[in-house]
């Protein structure tokens, strides 16, 4: 929130987008994820983990350190700003992507645009603490009355500008003049764009896209997309979808609102207009199509990013919606971040204590709890050498570390491929190192479990969507056993895994004990009546849905190991207690 007030001051930092505006400053020292993070329709912050939770950001100055959590921030940034409901302008004190990108697609599709500008630490520092901003091109003068705050303007940069910067080849060239169309030009625009703002000089090559921009946060995302398509835009990479807002084939009926329905199934199926394969999952890398140790690609989707970086050892920055199609377009992406081997090596070490009994609830909040220790800094984790954590393990460790970190990756020493020794994943170099105790990860159980009542109304599985091998995992601890006529079991999972899990009958039995599966969407855009009206505590084994429920859905939260989700489907309230390896802490 808001420190000591600082007398008038005049800080010089990067724009990133050029603009004028005034307003009150609101401020935290904590990253935010605008998805889960920020009601678009209102301004309000919901995410209720986060210091600025319930602040409405319209008309404000946001100063934070930089964004976090899901690529889908894009989106609701562009949702803000085209309803009127968006911050006057955005102060980091580290370059973000996501929002930043937002305001971007704003600007060059839609004409409404934001100041966005960083600052370095020491000026951030400073400037957050003052009570009103006046922001003008990479000016941001500070004091206690911003209509007496004036600054000097600076040049605005054009898209030739950026480009004459860069190492571009003739096809990308090309691409700038229009000579491929409209839908390549503007995209190829957007790119260069952003490789500005990541340091790039150059592109490369992608192999394959994943798209996080099929996902309906509003009227706005529809438009962009259905410009793309109808300037002739096709995608020239392999390109799968992302979950969409609504299970495609079955929304009508569940019951969803044909308000909602319609439009985010109109959504997807643009994207598959340009030629994108309608996978509709959150979780890529379980598909055949998943790419190899140190193949360049695109994707977006926060936790898939994670894992196809550390587990598949793959090369993908944290990519924002939007930014995904463009590079699907152009085939071209920026030559930084992760897509660089001296940016991948760990900058931080993360040190656990003697573990043991642990169960599968373990990954996630560790995960949670690393991300929230790492912020934008690579980890490296040590003590699990022994541990031999399985493909769902790293599947759920990863989604929870993306949902509380902005980092691209994580390290595990001996287990991820990049980590077989400390020394491989920090590159040999010295890097800072933190101790996790278990009375760490025991005050982030609590955190997680905010319901104080131990009856439970839904069990939520699938955030990322399940695998194969969970469904069978599910199938095994219902077998035998009774779910509770007054709780509702929901599965989400990709189509490839529910086809699978049809054809060997374990759907069979998972439906008779009582378990419904959506495919094509995923837990973060759920709504009622998948979610039942009268269900007040939901319990999940996702530490990321654990995280954004709250918020999303205005319902209690209990988070446990699969075990004891099924446990609470079958008597209907949760144990409450914490697990084995938790206790005495």
């Amino acid at each position: 929130m808001m420190g000591p007030l600082v007398s008038e001051a005049v800080f010089s930092g990067k724009a990133f987008v050029h603009g004028e505006a005034s307003g009150e400053i609101v401020s935290s020292d904590v990253e935010l994820s605008f998805w889960g993070g920020v009601d678009p329709a209102s301004g309000e912050v919901i995410d209720r983990h986060h210091p600025l939770s319930g602040q409405i950001l319209t008309g404000k100055v946001l100063a934070i350190p930089g964004g976090r959590g899901s690529c889908s921030g894009s989106g609701v940034m562009l949702e803000l700003l085209l309803n009127g409901k968006g911050p006057a302008a955005m102060v980091f004190e580290r370059a973000d992507d996501i929002l930043t990108l937002g305001v971007m697609i704003a600007e060059e599709v839609f004409g409404k645009s934001i100041p966005v500008v960083t600052l370095d630490p020491k000026d951030f520092s400073l400037a957050r603490a003052a009570r009103c901003a006046h922001i003008q091109g990479s000016r941001v003068v500070c004091g206690e009355h911003p209509e007496a705050l004036h600054a000097v303007p600076d040049s605005l940069e054009s898209s030739e500008s950026i480009a004459s910067r860069m190492m571009l080849t003739e096809a990308d060239c090309a691409l700038l003049d229009g000579s491929r169309g409209k839908a390549a030009q503007v995209a190829m625009k957007i790119v260069l764009r952003m490789a500005d703002l990541q340091g790039a000089d150059r592109l490369i090559d992608v192999t394959q896209a994943h798209i996080d921009g099929c996902i309906y946060t509003g009227p706005g995302s529809l438009t962009f997309a259905q410009a793309l398509r109808d300037w002739g835009g096709r995608v020239i990479v392999p390109t799968t979808l992302n979950a969409i807002s609504v299970d495609h084939r079955r929304w009508r009926a569940q019951g969803v609102d044909p308000a909602l329905g319609e439009p985010a199934s109109r959504l997807g199926d643009v994207y598959v207009d340009m030629g994108a394969q309608p996978t509709f999952t959150c979780a890529p890398y379980l598909l055949d199509s998943a790419p190899a140790q140190g193949e360049q690609i695109v994707w977006a989707e926060s936790n898939a990013v994670v894992y196809a970086n550390s587990v598949l050892g793959a090369r993908t920055m944290k990519y924002p919606d939007y930014l995904d199609i463009c590079i699907a377009l152009t085939g071209r992406a920026p030559l930084a971040g992760c897509h660089m081997e001296s940016n991948r090596r760990a900058a931080l070490r993360i040190n656990l204590p003697e573990l043991k009994d642990l169960d599968d609830s373990f990954y996630p909040l560790l995960g949670y709890h690393a991300g929230l220790l790492a912020a934008n800094r690579i980890p490296v984790l040590t003590g699990l050498e022994w541990a031999s954590p399985s493909q769902d393990d790293l599947k759920a460790f990863g989604a929870a570390f993306a949902t509380t970190s902005s980092a691209p990756m994580f390290h595990i020493a001996g287990v991820t491929p990049e980590a077989g020794t400390l020394e491989e994943a920090t590159g040999g170099r010295d890097v800072p190192a933190l101790d996790i105790a278990i009375a760490d990860l025991a005050r982030s159980w609590d955190e997680l479990n905010n319901a104080q009542d131990a009856s439970i109304d839904l069990v939520s599985l699938g955030n990322p969507h399940f695998s194969f091998r969970e469904c069978e995992t599910l199938a095994a601890l219902c077998q035998g056993r009774t779910k509770h006529e007054d709780v509702t079991v929901v599965v989400t999972c990709g189509r490839a895994t529910h086809d699978k899990a049809r054809e060997t009958g374990i759907l069979s039995d998972l439906e008779r004990f009582g378990v419904q599966f959506v495919t094509d969407t995923c837990w973060c855009m759920i709504v009622e009546p998948v979610i039942p009206a009268s269900a007040r505590t939901i319990m999940t084994n996702s530490g990321k849905y654990a995280h954004y429920g709250p918020g999303l859905t205005g319902r209690n939260f209990r988070f446990g190991s699969l075990k004891a989700c099924i446990e609470a489907a079958c008597t209907g309230r949760a144990s409450g207690g914490r697990p084995v390896w938790l206790r005495g802490a």
